[in-house]
Order: C-alpha cells, then sequence, then structure tokens
C-alpha cells in the first residue's frame, strides 16, 4: 500500500503541474494520474489501498470542509442567507426532475428509475467548488457581495439534500419500506447538523483553551471530532459533514485568532489531500463503461445542466449580482466529481436493472462537468467578480 501511495504522490504531482503550466486545472492531471495507476489503467494500486479508497476520499473532503468553515464568518452568511438556501435545493431539484422526465424518453427509464439516476448525477462537487472560492476569499475577489461565501455554504447543503433523496429513491427502488418521509428526512438531517456543529464549536473553544499553543495536538482533536460526527450518520439522521463545517465555523466566531493559526494548518493538509482524493476519484472510474451510452448520454447532461442553470438563476433572482457575477455563479456551481464517484455504482451492485446505465452516466458526468467547471471558475473569476479593495 505504501509503495501505491508513493505512486499517486508522485506521478500526481508531476501531471498536476503539467495541467498547471497549460494552464489547465491540476485535479485533472490528478484524476488522470489516478486513472493510469487504478484497476482499469495500469492496476498498479494494491487491493488494499483501494479497499479504504471511499474512507481516504472522505478524509479529504472532511479536511477541505473544516478549512471552509474556518473560513466562514456567520454574519457573511446571515447576508446571503435566502439567496444561499434557495441554491441548496433548487438547482438540484431542476436538475433531478430533467433526469426523471427525459430518462424515459432516452434509456427506457421508469420515472423512479430516473429520479434515482438524477440523483447520482445532480450533486455539485465540494471538492472542486470549496478550494477555488476559498482562494477567492483570500483575493478578495467578489466578496464584497459574500459570492464565494454564498456558493460555499450551498454547495455544500445541496450535497446533503441529493444524497438523501438517492437514499430514500434507492430504498423505495428495492420495495423497502420508509419510516420517515424523504422530505422530513432531509429537514431532520440539515437541522441536526446544525444543532450538533454548534454544540461540537463550542466543545472545541473550551478544549483548546487547555491546548494553548499547541496547534498539532488542536488540529488531531478537530479530526478526531470530524470523524465521530460522520461516523454518526450511521446511526442517527444527521449530515456529519454540514456538522463539521457549522463547528469550523462556529469556532471561528469564538475564537477568530485560533482559527486563522489552525486554517493555515489545514491549507497545508489539503496539499496532499487533494492529490490522494482526485487520484482516488481517478481510480474508481471505470472508462469502458462510457462507450454503452455514447453520445445520448451527453445530450441528456446537457439537457439537465439546462435545468440545472435554470434553477441557479431563479435562486440568485433575490440578489442585486449583475449578469456577469449571476453568470459566474452559474458555472461555479456546474462541477461534479466525489459524489458520483461514491454514488454511481451503488445501483449496479444493488442489482438494478439500470445500474450500468447509472455508473456509465455518472461517470461522463465527471469528465464533462469537473474540468469545464474548474476551468471557468478559475478564467473568469478575474473577469467577471470586481476585487474588493478592503
Amino acid at each position: 500500500m505504501l509503495l501505491s501511495m508513493a505512486f499517486i504522490f508522485v506521478l500526481g504531482f508531476i501531471l498536476s503541474a503539467l495541467f498547471q503550466k497549460i494552464r489547465l486545472p491540476g485535479l485533472l492531471g490528478m484524476m488522470i494520474a489516478g486513472m493510469v495507476l487504478g484497476p482499469y489503467g495500469l492496476n498498479l494500486l494494491s487491493q488494499d489501498l483501494l479497499n479504504i479508497s471511499n474512507d481516504l476520499r472522505k478524509i479529504a473532503l472532511i479536511i477541505i470542509l473544516i478549512r471552509a468553515g474556518l473560513s466562514l464568518d456567520i454574519h457573511d452568511l446571515k447576508v446571503v442567507g435566502l439567496p444561499a438556501f434557495l441554491m441548496s435545493f433548487i438547482p438540484a431539484t431542476f436538475e433531478i426532475l430533467a433526469f426523471t422526465f427525459l430518462s424515459p424518453f432516452f434509456f427506457n427509464m421508469t420515472y423512479l428509475e430516473g429520479a434515482i439516476l438524477g440523483t447520482v448525477i445532480a450533486a455539485v462537487s465540494p471538492a472542486v467548488i470549496v478550494p477555488r472560492m476559498l482562494t477567492m476569499l483570500e483575493k478578495n475577489q467578489g466578496t464584497s457581495k459574500k459570492i464565494p461565501q454564498l456558493i460555499m455554504a450551498s454547495a455544500s447543503v445541496d450535497d446533503i439534500f441529493v444524497i438523501t433523496l438517492f437514499t430514500g429513491f434507492m430504498a423505495t427502488a428495492q420495495g423497502k419500506a420508509m419510516a420517515i418521509p424523504i422530505g422530513l428526512q432531509v429537514v431532520i438531517s440539515i437541522v441536526s447538523a446544525i444543532t450538533v456543529g454548534i454544540l461540537s464549536g463550542y466543545l472545541l473553544g473550551h478544549l483548546f483553551k487547555k491546548f494553548k499553543r499547541r496547534e498539532s495536538i488542536q488540529v488531531l482533536l478537530l479530526l478526531s471530532l470530524s470523524f465521530i460526527l460522520v461516523a454518526l450518520e450511521k446511526y442517527y439522521l444527521i449530515s456529519g459533514l454540514l456538522a463539521i463545517m457549522i463547528m469550523a465555523m462556529t469556532y471561528l466566531k469564538k475564537d477568530p485568532k485560533g482559527a486563522y493559526l489552525l486554517k493555515s494548518k489545514f491549507s497545508n493538509l489539503w496539499v496532499g489531500g487533494e492529490l490522494m482524493l482526485f487520484a482516488l476519484v481517478g481510480a474508481a472510474v471505470p472508462l469502458a463503461s462510457l462507450k454503452t451510452i455514447g453520445f445520448t448520454g451527453f445530450i441528456i447532461i446537457t439537457l439537465a445542466l439546462v435545468a440545472r442553470i435554470i434553477g441557479v438563476a431563479i435562486s440568485l433572482r433575490p440578489t442585486l449580482f449583475n449578469k456577469k457575477e449571476k453568470l459566474f455563479c452559474i458555472f461555479a456551481f456546474m462541477p461534479k466529481a466525489t459524489v458520483q464517484a461514491a454514488l454511481a455504482p451503488l445501483p449496479l451492485v444493488a442489482g438494478l436493472a439500470i445500474g450500468q446505465t447509472v455508473l456509465s452516466l455518472g461517470v461522463l458526468s465527471i469528465f464533462l462537468t469537473a474540468p469545464i467547471g474548474a476551468i471557468l471558475i478559475d478564467r473568469l473569476k478575474g473577469k467577471f467578480l470586481d476585487k474588493d479593495p478592503y
């Protein structure tokens, strides 16, 4: 396993640097490194590493969400409250509905099967979006209208909303009775995450008083508490990832100076976490599956993205953003990667007839949206957004 990790880091860093040289996102090089090394490429990664790849990807995601929470001022979220709330579910709902009603026409699926496909593909990727929004915060790009804060917050809740729907639709397809309606599950998951996150943030503040000037211990405590929050998802209706972000935001409010010091530590951790995350996403992508859908897959994903764009435009109506700022938000809310890599194989594993089609479309959605979305964010943030002089 150690040799496999060495392969990932060396090839990942090399390809990432090469792609950045030609002004393409480094994450594209990282994903290609994983594809080359993974079981669908040269098969140089040990099975032990692949067996824990889901956990490693989640750890990387936890690191970036902690970093995001330590950068998000609660006051800023109050300013963008309604648009952030609308962005959390309206774009995803529009995209899921598009797949639900188009899938019977394109792939002869039932509406329920189309809804499952929609929930696999509709979630945006915090791993692609959040690091770019954090860079914008550091450079004061779009911060006068709180655009990075809006996108970071809504992208995180978007995932919770979509994953909860996916779980409910899958249970229905497999004939399992649901004790709690899907809509109520979403509400409970979010409310419990906010509550537990706030309490955890205050607990962190209390613990860190005993470990002043020992930032390495603080990092370990913060990660340990984050792992516990994620583990709670197995036993309770709670979004561990949202709770982690809320916890970090609460600690920022309680101790801004301490949060600033910890943020720099997690920025350093993300260097390795990002590479491992996207390389393992690439390793999980079976390219051969793309042969089963062809041009039809491209068409349905494009049409569903149009529906998402309409949803984003509606969500931004309460804002004072100009046309360029709204267009930037539309592009920023496009990339998909981590959720699709995790969910796309599950219908096939569960034995559903649509399993192979869902897997293929999930893979295609990553290749269409992750690099294009990342490129558009990187290229347009300086052109479409004003730089706050403060």
